[in-house]
């Protein structure tokens, strides 16, 4: 007769954890031209005119909209680059982000 003994084989199974995602925030100010804003939401968030029009009204109107959903990495990166872009011109135009709840 036969002793061993069979044991079966246990696998875990890994569980990959999504990336907390960030919003990019516009906030409005009295100062910087419509048109320029239009162009960086075009430029940095490959919006259509139709869309950064949109954005830009929406912030204008409420003080601060919503422009963009990303990982925190890519989300500060692009705040960081348009705000930049911004103040290379001379514009006060501020994006900022925060964590999407």
């Amino acid at each position: 007769m036969n002793d061993t003994v069979t044991t079966p084989k246990t696998r875990t199974k890994i569980k990959v954890e999504r990336p907390k995602l960030h919003k990019v925030i516009l906030i409005n100010d009295d100062y910087t031209p419509r048109e320029f804003v239009t162009m960086i939401l075009k430029a940095e968030f490959r919006m259509t005119e139709d869309q950064a029009y949109k954005v830009m009204i929406t912030a204008h109107k409420l003080g601060a909209c919503v422009v963009a959903v990303f990982t925190k990495d890519v989300a500060e990166t692009k705040a960081t680059r348009a705000t930049d872009a911004a103040r290379t011109k001379g514009y006060p135009l501020l994006f900022t982000t925060e964590p999407e709840e």
